[in-house]
């Protein structure tokens, strides 16, 4: 488990990080989403022990990452894919890595075949495509087969082939009981791989909650196919303040529910050969929750904190 308790930290005038509170449970893959300059990379780096909080801590397993006798062996983590000396080989990068956390030799091998890059083994990590640096990456998390993994934006420069072996392998990490904490910025990924989101802005915590208890609170629209979709439309601007787009398919509406979208068509006497509600989608729900908290604006004029 992870357990971040009003974690506070400052850089000269700035707040990154501003009394923050959640914690990251075992056995659910959680995604940690967040506008640019949410806060979101400094408070992996106060988990991991790579910056100090000015106020509050950021505990693993009830310890801090300081305190911890075996890091490697308890926490993975992969935050910057090239920051890997670009001259040694990618076997030779893990060995290092392996020699200085008491970590067998034989389990290199494992995690570059796990990995996928058993086969540039001896290549130098700086002739690596960021897909590769990934890949390598991921390998490093694992070499201690920690219970605890932290990844910042791991399917950057990944195809399609290589995103979806990265989802199916935070589902088995998960189901092993272990605690996955994934940090990114693709909504549409993060819906299909996460079962528990924390969305933060500015530092501060916003919400925390499974995708689909996330999206219901956002309303989503309506399709509906009709036998005349002018007089639909007329229909549903008379009865005001209602939201409506029509095309060649069909008539998307928002601010009314499947039932009152029914009986105003029932009303008109025009009929409905489908009704269908549409939930929001985990990116609507993100834009409606960061709406006041994004770094900047559509005009790209810098909100002031």
């Amino acid at each position: 488990m992870i357990k971040v308790e009003h974690l506070t930290k400052h850089y000269h005038n700035t707040i990154a990080v501003d009394d923050l509170d959640f914690e990251v449970r075992p056995g659910v893959v959680t995604g940690f989403l967040g506008p640019n300059g949410s806060g979101k990379s400094t408070t992996m780096r106060i988990i991991l022990g790579l910056d100090h909080p000015n106020k509050g801590r950021a505990t693993v397993k009830g310890k801090r990452y300081a305190e911890l006798r075996d890091p490697m062996q308890e926490v993975g983590a992969l935050l910057d894919a090239k920051a890997i000396h670009p001259g040694r080989s990618a076997r030779n990068h893990l060995r290092a890595l392996a020699a200085s956390n008491r970590i067998p030799y034989s389990r290199v091998d494992e995690v570059l075949e796990f990995a996928g890059i058993a086969s540039v083994a001896q290549k130098k990590v700086g002739s690596f495509s960021l897909g590769m640096s990934q890949r390598l990456g991921i390998a490093a998390a694992l070499l201690g087969d920690p219970e605890v993994l932290l990844f910042d934006e791991p399917v950057n420069g990944l195809d399609p082939e290589g995103i979806r072996w990265i989802r199916d392998f935070f589902r088995t990490l998960a189901n092993e009981g272990r605690t996955v904490f994934v940090s990114s910025h693709l909504m549409s990924e993060m819906a299909v791989t996460a079962d528990q989101i924390i969305v933060i802005g500015r530092g501060k915590f916003i919400t925390q909650g499974s995708i689909d208890t996330l999206t219901a609170t956002v309303k989503g629209t309506v399709f509906v196919r009709a036998s005349n979709h002018q007089q639909l439309l007329a229909a549903l601007t008379a009865h005001g303040g209602v939201t409506a787009d029509a095309n060649d398919d069909g008539v998307t509406i928002g601010s009314l529910t499947a039932e009152q979208v029914g009986q105003i068509a029932f009303d008109a006497g025009v009929v409905i050969y489908e009704l269908t509600p549409q939930r929001a989608s985990l990116e609507e729900v993100f834009m409606e929750l960061t709406s006041d908290a994004v770094e900047y604006g559509s005009s790209g004029v810098r909100h002031e904190s």
